[in-house]
């Protein structure tokens, strides 16, 4: 099975920073989509920026201080990384939204909270005592093993719109996405509210956003008006006025900070 990649992440190859991403096997297929695991070993004095523009999602993060459920953010999150560390991430499918939250999905939009429910001791042990990928799979199993046994019709339908909207470039309205997945344009809205607190109009445009970032993060030299045209964008004015808004920075800004990331970084 290929490793599994992730869009959301704007600056993946950072020097001291390593990056793990697996999935968890039969069973979860809907629950989760997958595990990811960062550690950093940085210099005295460095801080390395890991940017990123979140699935629209729950995640749960668990580092030695206890664990957080963190909303889907329909903006750029900033995490300073310094010194040395590690974190484990969970990154749940949309069904998962009503089996998370202690609120609804639509009030942990963009908020991280206290966590309870994960086995933070037993992660927390197997990451400070070098325990292998295979028992950190045996745990997240134990824990998430019932809640995606709970994955119900609805559950699995808000997946297949994520899905839709994450993988399929013709679909640039919410209506197409409706009628990609065969239901009617409020429904699309209600099951996308309840489940992930964001509109599907949210989805297409996290996974337009997403590709550019990443594309003018690992291609700085990417031509911008023919890459707005390509996302479905009317014209580059467009694109960049909410590339700017989500991002925090302009598309050819995004471009010239990779143009002089060091050679040495891995590409994303």
């Amino acid at each position: 099975m290929p490793e599994p990649t992730s869009k959301g992440h704007l600056n993946p190859g950072d020097a001291g920073v390593s990056f793990d991403r697996f999935e968890l096997g039969p069973g979860l297929g809907e629950l989760v989509r997958h595990v990811w695991v960062v550690r950093w070993n940085l210099a005295e004095g460095e801080i390395r920026p890991q940017r990123v523009l979140s699935y629209p999602a729950f995640n749960v993060v668990v580092q030695a201080g206890g664990a957080v459920l963190a909303g889907p953010d329909p903006r750029v999150s900033v995490t300073e990384l310094r010194g040395s560390g590690w974190g484990v991430g969970v990154l749940f499918r949309p069904a998962a939204g009503t089996l998370l939250a202690i609120d609804p999905p639509r009030g942990l939009v963009g908020k991280v909270v206290p966590f309870r429910g994960a086995p933070t001791r037993r992660i927390t042990a197997l990451l400070e005592h070098d325990g292998s990928r295979h028992e950190l799979v045996a745990a997240l199993r134990q824990w998430l093993g019932p809640l995606g046994a709970a994955v119900d019709e609805s559950g699995v339908l808000v997946n297949r719109v994520a899905r839709a909207a994450e993988s399929e470039a013709d679909i640039v309205r919410a209506a197409d996405l409706a009628d990609r997945v065969g239901i009617g344009l409020r429904s699309l809205e209600r099951l996308t509210r309840e489940f992930i607190g964001v509109t599907p109009k949210w989805l297409i445009e996290c996974r337009r956003l997403q590709e550019a970032a990443t594309r003018l993060h690992a291609h700085p030299s990417t031509a911008l008006s023919p890459l707005a045209a390509e996302l479905g964008y009317a014209d580059y004015a467009h694109f960049a006025r909410r590339y700017t808004a989500i991002v925090g920075e302009s598309p050819r800004a995004t471009a010239k900070a990779a143009e002089r990331r060091p050679s040495g970084e891995a590409e994303g």
